[in-house]
């Protein structure tokens, strides 16, 4: 029996889709339809914490949650698959890269960055932690005013009322312990750099060109970094790219996995 939470839909080589920090596997709705109409077997989990997947045990560690998800899908007989994550969902494939990398035929990286947290980026997640830790019915309260102005691309907050509410809606539903431990996990997760430099198959960056909060910079870094690399850079979104404009992010990572589906390699 799983201990996570999956969403399982389609027949076909395996794509696993790991949602944004504070969303739930619904953020992938539009996505899940693509890769099924392309003939794709498409998993995606309520992460660790998340929609009606428990937190993992003992101290917070993005790898916990990797190990969570992997031994999920090998109970379920998948052992070779592409992934791809957004956000949070990112920092795990690189996780999930350094911990079981002959899993892997390919890894899409959306919206997120390689590199650990600078010292003041690491103080904000724990204060924000603490936060609501001490107060927890105002999680969703104090997720809108440290994440709402950011999380989504300036065309967003001007035209796309539903996916402000959507989001909002993620917010007030997140649990407060759920906050802190991928607060706290994030805080203390490691340069992926080197990682990346060492990923031998193929790898799509994508962002929303409005991501202010992995920047074109990050997403340069990692795009250098990466040995067998495309990039798509998506326009009109921000940081949640795959809601904000759900048809370009769909189009793009549906064609990256054919062309990993053509290699021959995605099991």
């Amino acid at each position: 029996m799983t201990r996570t939470a999956w969403s399982d839909t389609g027949d076909g080589p395996v794509v696993v889709l790991l949602h944004a920090f504070p969303c739930n596997h619904r953020m992938w709705d539009a996505q899940v339809s693509g890769f099924v109409e392309d003939g794709w077997r498409v998993l995606v989990p309520d992460l660790p914490g998340f929609g009606a997947s428990p937190l993992p045990d003992g101290e917070p560690a993005l790898s916990a949650a990797v190990d969570l998800i992997v031994a999920d899908l090998l109970e379920l007989g998948i052992d070779r698959l592409v992934v791809a994550g957004l956000s949070v969902g990112g920092y795990l494939v690189m996780e999930w890269l350094r911990r079981y990398p002959e899993m892997l035929a390919g890894v899409a990286l959306c919206d997120t960055k390689a590199t650990a947290d600078a010292p003041d980026a690491r103080s904000g997640r724990l204060a924000m932690a603490e936060s609501v830790l001490v107060d927890p019915a105002r999680t969703g309260v104090i997720l809108r005013e440290r994440m709402l102005g950011g999380i989504v691309g300036a065309t967003t907050h001007g035209e796309r009322p539903e996916v402000l509410v959507q989001v909002e809606a993620w917010m007030d539903a997140v649990p407060a312990q759920t906050v802190a431990w991928y607060q706290q996990a994030m805080a203390a997760r490691p340069d992926s750099l080197t990682t990346l430099a060492e990923c031998e198959i193929p790898s799509l960056v994508l962002w929303g060109d409005e991501d202010t909060m992995s920047d074109d910079a990050e997403q340069r870094r990692m795009l250098e970094a990466l040995p067998d690399v495309r990039d798509a850079k998506v326009p009109r979104a921000g940081h949640l790219s795959a809601i904000e404009n759900p048809g370009e992010v769909t189009k793009r990572l549906v064609s990256f996995a054919a062309e990993v589906r053509r290699t021959g390699n995605d099991g």
